[in-house]
């Protein structure tokens, strides 16, 4: 079963999309988008990097290097002894840093073997490090060059084909200057200074001499007029390490590489406050899109309660109060939804997905006073449903369409069954109303949503105004299998039953598969016993992202696996995405079924009986804010090997 996609998501930081897909700057569609997903992107927002293969910055495409969304520097090229350095190697070594090897060839080369070898480590912010090493017998003299522009341009107008021009530069101190309106500018220096600096030519130049066997290294430094305010290098306390060891290799290597990337997307409110959310993806949708956020957070939530309280606040903020039916939600910018439905609101999503973070962090152990202080906010979410919900219970997408999607009411009805858990918790009225109004929609959407065909039948994506339900299911299907953490280990009930959740769980879906819907499906079969659909999802996720070099993009092809065959990115996509990048502590969270509840002090283990991928051991997760570790056996049996003490294992 591959869970499908629509067509690409919004791009919040150039422009809103209105039906057809996310438009850019000056017209741009996603499909004149130039390619990215052969180059190194190094991101610790709101800094990256953008490189081809060869390390080279050429100016082409969307090379460069840019901070909070404007480009620093289009280009550094670099010529040793009048020649371009071969490349012979470029990879990723972190989120944040690449690192590019190339040979060059000297006159004093006689045989095949290079003598002189270069190497560059370019990181996210633009600091670049070149080392010169030789390996000839005798001393030599090379004159090195690095020519140096920019052109100061917004990403998104460079990504709908419209860069600046490049920019006329002056000599300034060790380095070079470049100015544009409104005062912007940015300075590059070099230690240690060069010799010549060539305004004209955006040059710099150096004569290196090198001994035998001696190195020689270059540092370039990028600033501009424009502060970092964050770095995920700076908020690894918000995410600490986490391991996760066994028989398949790949669970690390997944694990390790989404941390690293959602340490990097880490950005801090823009409201001035200390609190962190993740920006939604590199290099398309980099700025604030509240749900999926949220949703990321709360995939990250094994690994500490601090990124959900964090980002909890900082949306908070932004929570819409006054008078009118807008009153509790939560902006969002619009999301394309593909062909057969009008674009979805991301901040319906966002403002049913707040609960439901806050509802879960609590149960893996957020303080008690972070949630009282949030609780008031997630009371205006339920505010709004209710006020949104129509006469029949069945939430309507706001504006002219009208629409009910089928995952919207999954959404609602989790939000409703988790707020209530909270509402009861702490003494607020309503608990018991809330959970009566799941039963209802749980009802009413069984009936309404279910269309019966000869096979069995399937649920619809969504009815139109006039109540004629949408036959074409995409990703979003995944969602009427999340069902949310209840007291005691227990999982909601979701808004399928049994026949139904079955009925879903053996189809067969076509399109792109979306990493995020595609580990909620997993989750959500694995919940329902339904593990041989649920390892087949999780096997091909895995085996996409080595493919990927365990960096997931937000979406791939969905073609039909061979033996030969490679996944293929969504060209709009992006990656690293912090959906994909939180993918990995999903899957291993539904392998070793961890279910906390440290109002209760309890903890449950419900691993995936078959133990699909042999013994799995994890280390470095928080329940009831200490350190947790669980092991699964080969047979699928669960051990807690660390936890808090108090913490007793539940049934």
């Amino acid at each position: 079963m591959a869970i499908t996609a629509p067509r690409p998501p919004h791009l919040p930081q150039t422009g809103q999309s209105s039906g057809s897909g996310p438009a850019l700057p000056g017209g741009g569609r996603p499909g004149d988008l130039p390619p990215v997903h052969n180059m190194f992107i190094c991101v610790a927002l709101p800094c990256l990097a953008i490189s081809p293969e060869h390390g080279q910055l050429t100016g082409m495409g969307l090379e460069g290097v840019y901070h909070s969304g404007r480009r620093l520097l289009s280009r550094c090229q670099l010529r040793v002894a009048g020649r371009e350095p071969v490349a012979v190697q470029g990879r990723l070594v972190s989120a944040h840093r690449a690192r590019f090897i190339a040979v060059v060839r000297t006159p004093a080369d006689t045989g095949p073997d290079p003598k002189v070898g270069v190497e560059r480590s370019r990181d996210a912010d633009g600091t670049e490090r070149i080392t010169l090493r030789s390996s000839a017998e005798r001393p030599l003299r090379l004159p090195v060059e690095i020519t140096l522009d920019t052109d100061l341009a917004d990403l998104g107008a460079v990504a709908a084909g419209r860069p600046g021009p490049e920019l006329r530069a002056s000599v300034h101190d060790s380095g070079m200057r470049w100015s544009a309106g409104r005062g912007a500018h940015v300075v590059v220096t070099a230690d240690p200074p060069p010799k010549d600096a060539l305004a004209s030519a955006g040059m710099l130049r150096w004569e290196v001499e090198l001994a035998p066997g001696a190195s020689h290294t270059i540092e370039l430094h990028v600033r501009s007029d424009r502060p970092a305010r964050s770095s995920g290098r700076t908020c690894s306390h918000t995410l600490p390490e986490a391991r996760a060891e066994g028989d398949d290799p790949r669970l690390q290597a997944l694990l390790r590489v989404g941390l690293g990337d959602l340490r990097a997307l880490l950005l801090r409110d823009p409201g001035g406050s200390a609190d962190v959310y993740l920006g939604a993806g590199v290099p398309w949708r980099c700025g604030p899109v509240p749900a999926e956020a949220l949703w990321a957070a709360r995939m990250a939530l094994p690994l500490s309660t601090r990124l959900a309280s964090a980002t909890l606040r900082t949306f908070a903020r932004t929570q819409l109060l006054g008078h009118g039916p807008d009153f509790g939600r939560i902006p969002g910018p619009m999301r394309d939804a593909g062909p057969h439905l009008p674009s979805s609101c991301t901040g319906v999503e966002a403002t049913l997905a707040f609960p439901v973070v806050l509802a879960e962090a609590w149960r893996w152990g957020l303080p008690e006073q972070e949630l009282a202080g949030l609780l008031p906010m997630a009371e205006r979410c339920l505010h709004w449903l209710r006020q949104a919900a129509g006469d029949d219970g069945i939430l309507s997408e706001p504006g002219p369409s009208g629409v009910q999607r089928a995952e919207t009411q999954a959404h609602a009805h989790r939000a409703a069954l988790l707020g209530a858990d909270l509402l009861e918790a702490y003494g607020r009225p309503g608990a018991d109303a809330w959970r009566e109004w799941a039963s209802e929609l749980r009802h009413r959407f069984r009936e309404d949503f279910w269309m019966d065909d000869s096979a069995g039948g399937r649920p619809a994506a969504g009815r139109l105004p006039d109540g004629r339900p949408v036959p074409h299911l995409g990703g979003g299907a995944a969602h009427l299998l999340d069902t949310g953490l209840l007291g005691g280990g227990r999982y909601a009930p979701g808004l399928l039953n049994r026949v139904q959740t079955g009925q879903l769980a053996f189809g067969h879906r076509a399109g792109a598969v979306r990493i995020h819907d595609t580990v909620v499906a997993v989750a959500g079969l694995a919940a329902a016993g339904d593990e041989k659909e649920a390892v087949s999802l999780l096997r091909g996720v895995l085996d996409a992202a080595e493919a990927f070099g365990y960096r997931l993009p937000e979406m791939y092809a969905g073609e039909q696996r061979t033996a030969d065959g490679v996944p293929v990115p969504h060209p709009a996509a992006c990656r690293p995405s912090a959906l994909a990048a939180a993918a990995g502590v999903q899957l291993l969270m539904t392998l070793v079924g961890i279910r906390p509840d440290a109002p209760g002090c309890t903890v449950a283990l419900h691993p995936v009986r078959c133990a699909p991928l042999g013994a799995v051991q994890n280390s470095g997760l928080w329940v009831a804010g200490e350190p947790f570790a669980v092991r699964v056996s080969r047979l699928g049996l669960g051990m807690v090997e660390e936890a808090a003490d108090g913490l007793q294992l539940g049934v």
